[in-house]
């Protein structure tokens, strides 16, 4: 599995780790050992400086034993900790490389339980497994050997408990992987209703659905409950019976061993070394199947995050991709583009054909769901087209390197995200080294200078998560700044005005033509007063255009824009639609 070989810049620690652990093994191995000379040689012969001698050496070897446990434990922590880091730091990326359609396909909650539980389940995963166990198989290797050594007849005896006890655990540790996949996947869903109601805390209240939305989460938690508590019930099982194990194996060394002992063909100390290596074999095999679920959770949220590593990101730069050529102006050509979200779903856009000149205003209106957004996505090619050709500057995009195609455009999304630190770093996101006289002159732009600078730390105010202490239109004025800041040559609009009133927008719309002229723009709206200044207006409709056109042709030729104009007119905004109309250039 791809995701152990994280493990190999680790190996020094790794290494490190296993040979003390060897070394705390024979330690501890030489224990029974001792005992077994203090018995025989030291109390049968009643050789007390012998014993003090043993006993001390003893001490020492767990003195030294406590150390070399001590320095395992530090190198077993700092591969585990790296080996997380990094993983981390793979899949934080892999998920940045996928594309819109690689999001659809994988829900929030399961993103973040992979970067977080199952993440933290493979470090638990590599410590054990450097420390208890390792350590566990060496035991119970070196203390067979040494059974085998001390006396082969009662080792031969204990072979069937053995093997039946091998088995035993080998059953419970393969059923119990595909268990705890189960639980992670059940946390996915957890995860999913839990980040839905965070993300939707407002709507929820104002819908009153506070108690849905409880009963759903306790149907998600009810669920996860119930799976864990079978898992476990599952894995309960397996203590006693290798407890049972253990006990049948103790008496089996003291019934032939005492018979044994009685023919002479064994001494005391044998007998209770033999039976403290027995001890040494079962106790590491019941620590094992302690660790049974923990490994199980371990390979299984291996497999989980091996699944989004190896996912192939749906766009990709092509093998002799380019840089778009510097220009002037960008032209922008939708030339029978057809697109779909899935393979065997309905077409969203279909035979769309649309040239934008450099400088041009496109305007694209229409009804939920007509495929506006979807039809701006395609042009930073946050997907990749069905059919049809979609050129950037006479450039198919898909021939193009993506970094290269998106340096190029602006992108204000209908949700205005802000981050969390200050408004100045917000605005400046894409263009760090941007200097503060370009933010606050992208803040005009966006008509957004006047109401920072009454905060009270006005360009270095705080940004609370998601925003939450700036209001909508604050908000959208803040991510037009943004890409304003940019100066890109496509600029892409997609409903970002929608909670600013009609004149701030007309201001935006002054602003982006006196200093962005050569800017080839796209509008998505809802508003007629949006998409009046537009050279041409696209109206949608289930995926396809029905007209386009200047908004005094469209009036003249397309029933579809009369009924949308004459809709927002009886809306209660025909003053402001009629005072932008009058604002138009003649």
């Amino acid at each position: 599995m791809r995701v152990f070989g994280f493990i190999r810049p680790y190996r020094r620690e790794s290494a490190i780790s296993l040979a003390l652990l060897a070394s705390m093994v024979v330690l501890d191995l030489a224990i029974p050992r001792l005992i077994q000379h203090i018995i025989d040689q030291g109390i049968a012969r009643s050789d007390q400086p012998l014993v003090i001698r043993t006993a001390l050496l003893m001490l020492g070897i767990s003195a030294l034993g406590t150390l070399i446990a001590i320095g395992n434990n530090y190198f077993s922590v700092r591969a585990g900790e790296g080996v997380a880091r990094d993983l981390r730091e793979a899949l934080f990326l892999k998920i940045q490389s996928f594309s819109l359609a690689n999001l659809d396909q994988h829900q929030t909650g399961q993103l973040l339980a992979r970067l977080t539980s199952d993440i933290a389940a493979i470090k638990s995963l590599v410590q054990i497994s450097l420390r208890i166990g390792t350590r566990a198989p060496l035991m119970i290797l070196g203390s067979m050997v040494l059974m085998v050594m001390t006396s082969p007849t009662l080792a031969l005896v204990l072979v069937p408990v053995l093997i039946f006890t091998c088995i035993a655990i080998a059953f419970f540790v393969l059923k119990t992987e595909p268990l705890f996949r189960t639980v992670q996947s059940k946390l996915d869903v957890l995860n999913t209703v839990l980040q839905e109601n965070i993300a939707g805390a407002r709507l929820v209240k104002a819908l009153v659905r506070g108690g849905f939305e409880s009963a759903r989460f306790g149907r998600a938690n009810a669920d996860i409950t119930e799976r864990s508590i079978g898992v476990m019930r599952f894995t309960s099982a397996m203590m006693p019976v290798l407890t049972m194990c253990l006990n049948i194996g103790l008496v089996v060394v003291i019934w032939s061993g005492g018979l044994a002992t009685i023919r002479g063909e064994l001494s005391v100390g044998q007998i209770v070394a033999f039976g403290n290596y027995l001890l040494s074999t079962m106790a590491p095999l019941m620590m094992m199947s302690m660790l049974a679920n923990m490994w199980a959770a371990g390979l299984a949220s291996a497999e989980r995050v091996q699944e989004l590593l190896d996912v192939v990101p749906d766009v990709q730069d092509a093998v002799n991709a380019h840089a778009l050529p510097e220009t002037a102006g960008v032209q922008v050509e939708l030339d029978g583009v057809s697109f779909a979200y899935g393979a065997e779903t309905e077409a969203v856009l279909r035979d769309i054909a649309l040239c934008a000149e450099p400088g041009q205003t496109i305007a694209i209106l229409g009804a939920t769901g007509a495929g506006k957004s979807t039809l701006v996505e395609l042009i930073p090619r946050f997907y990749d087209v069905t059919a049809g050709q979609l050129r950037v500057a006479g450039e198919d995009v898909r021939a193009l390197e993506h970094a290269s195609l998106l340096s190029k455009i602006g992108i204000v999304p209908q949700e205005s995200l802000l981050f969390t630190g200050s408004v100045r770093d917000n605005i400046r996101y894409g263009k760090p080294d941007a200097s503060d006289a370009d933010v606050r002159a992208a803040a005009e732009a966006a008509q957004a200078d006047e109401f920072i600078r009454r905060l009270p730390d006005g360009y270095d105010a705080r940004v609370a998560p998601r925003g939450a202490n700036f209001s909508g239109g604050q908000k959208q004025r803040l991510a037009i700044a943004r890409a304003l800041l940019l100066e890109p040559e496509v600029l892409i609009l997609d409903d970002s005005t929608s909670a600013v009133d009609v004149e701030t927008e007309t201001k935006i719309q002054d602003a982006i033509a006196r200093k962005h002229g050569r800017c080839t723009t796209f509008v998505v709206a809802q508003r007629i007063s949006t998409v009046l200044r537009a050279d041409t207006i696209v109206v949608l409709d289930r995926g396809r255009i029905v007209a386009s056109g200047t908004h005094a042709q469209l009036m003249q030729d397309s029933p579809i824009y009369r009924e949308i104009y004459a809709s927002q007119l009886g809306s209660g905004i025909a003053e402001e639609v009629r005072a932008s109309e009058e604002s138009l250039p003649a």
